[in-house]
């Protein structure tokens, strides 16, 4: 049985963001050209495990924080009549933006990824085979349904020889969402001090649905799931890919890419904003599955396999944000709706006046410019004054980590989520982010990439009896290089 409590060598990295590979579009060839097979960060991970293999003597401790998947970017479904697609009575939605987050849903997107991504499994699978090395999957935003049962089974399936889930479960872990390395290093993926991504219930994360029962999936990845996989000119990886500085960029994008392939993207977005606005507020006001008579059971599984105590268990829960999902102006501001609706009000009331005025006197067409020219500046002051909360929620994770160490009793704290990799000290803890190994770019035709390919590594300290220390570095052709911290 392999012993968790103690690590020697701990290496940390998220946001693989591991989806369906997307068939080449002969008409549309930039369409989601990031989830093209030649595009997959397989072959840098295997070679990144195979040089850790070669240079770690001892046994190695890999933590894979968080958005390892990416389950609401999967599109594929089962054909119907084959692998069971009839028994599945997908909606509408499920067809055009991906199927929700049941369980045997769920089995079939893993399933699919675990597919495409064969290179990726292999190398976990070589890793596996050396004696004393463990896995651990943090849940994160993106791959909450990593919860489901069937889908940890199916994944341990995948990584086991021979296809037994037994040969591999005493050295493979998932956990919640934190894990605690060697009492020094507390690991969470992050999204939880972050009310657009959080699970407003990561001890309970299930809803039911009139007769389904489904894992509830925040605000953020259903923004992404109903509107970005409808827009597959944006990398959802990467927020400069459809977050302009100025209109002239968005102009530019327009005329250069859109307006071929998807001229309607104005409307798409509408609709898209509206099917998340109410989806996320109805799957959000539902109550958790809970059960009062295992809750206490459930909450010691927590703590066990994230190497703590149901106390710590109990009060990091209490650290996480408040889910947006609360404040239906806070959703309004971030889909764009807002300023939708007060264009709508703007035209409008112009119309009504140029319309009044017609029962009087017969107005020309300028009565009705002249009044929308007037209060277009008004429109624009607030857009401009309107900033996304992103940033902040961010910055809320890092002024978090000392007391989320405190509780649990470290001194160092290893976010992922963010996609921006950083290491510092806050209030006297250790803080690292590693940043993002996803297809992410900033452009369409994915000539510029996004982010570097980072990893914490935690390792025995120089001075023996001194403790473990901890370095942010790069993987980047086929070397680790350091990346030193802001204020050592």
């Amino acid at each position: 049985m392999a012993d968790y409590s103690t690590a020697e060598n701990t290496i940390v990295l998220s946001d693989i963001h591991l989806a369906d590979a997307e068939r080449p579009h002969p008409r549309n060839p930039l369409w989601k050209r990031f989830k093209q097979p030649r595009y997959f960060v397989d072959p840098a991970f295997k070679a990144f495990l195979e040089h850790l293999l070669a240079t770690i003597p001892g046994p190695i401790e890999l933590v894979l924080n968080g958005d390892i998947f990416d389950f609401d970017s999967v599109m594929a479904r089962p054909e119907p009549g084959a692998g069971g697609g009839e028994a599945f009575h997908l909606s509408w939605l499920e067809r055009a933006r991906g199927m929700h987050a049941e369980q045997d849903k769920s089995r079939f997107k893993i399933l699919r990824i675990l597919r495409d991504h064969s290179v990726w499994v292999e190398s976990l699978r070589s890793f596996l085979a050396r004696e004393g090395n463990r896995l651990v999957f943090v849940i994160g935003n993106h791959d909450m349904e990593l919860h489901w049962p069937g889908v940890q089974q199916d994944l341990l399936a995948a990584l086991a020889p021979g296809g037994d889930p037994d040969g591999v479960r005493d050295r493979v872990r998932f956990c919640e969402w934190f894990y605690v390395s060697n009492r020094d290093t507390l690991i969470e993926h992050g999204n939880q001090y972050d009310a657009y991504s959080l699970s407003s219930n990561p001890i309970n994360p299930l809803i039911r649905k009139g007769s389904r029962v489904t894992v509830r999936i925040p605000f953020g990845n259903l923004a992404g799931k109903f509107m970005l996989n409808g827009m597959g000119l944006m990398n959802p990886h990467a927020e400069s890919s459809y977050i302009k500085s100025s209109l002239t960029e968005y102009l530019h994008f327009y005329v250069r890419y859109v307006i071929r392939t998807q001229p309607l993207l104005l409307w798409t977005w509408f609709w898209s904003a509206l099917v998340t606005l109410g989806y996320s507020i109805a799957e959000g006001l539902l109550p958790a599955m809970t059960d009062p008579l295992t809750i206490g059971a459930r909450i010691e599984e927590i703590a066990a396999r994230s190497n703590s105590h149901p106390k710590a268990v109990l009060s990091l829960r209490e650290l996480h944000a408040h889910p947006a999902i609360y404040n239906p102006i806070k959703i309004l501001r971030e889909l764009w709706l807002d300023r939708a609706i007060f264009l709508a009000l703007i035209v409008f009331g112009s119309f009504q006046f140029f319309s009044v005025l017609n029962v009087f006197v017969r107005a020309s067409f300028w009565w009705f410019v002249i009044p929308l020219g007037a209060l277009m500046p008004m429109f624009i002051f607030y857009a401009r004054s309107v900033e996304s909360e992103v940033q902040a929620h961010e910055r809320g994770a890092l002024l978090a980590a000392p007391t989320s160490a405190l509780l649990a009793g470290v001194t160092r704290v290893v976010h992922g989520h963010t996609h921006h990799e950083r290491h510092t000290w806050i209030r006297g803890v250790e803080v690292l982010n590693t940043g993002t190994w996803s297809p992410a770019y900033h452009d369409v035709e994915c000539t510029q990439p996004f982010g570097r390919k980072c990893f914490a590594w935690v390792r025995p300290g120089s001075i023996p009896g001194g403790g473990r220390t901890a370095e942010l570095l790069e993987w980047a052709e086929g070397e680790i290089r350091r990346i030193p911290p802001e204020n050592p």
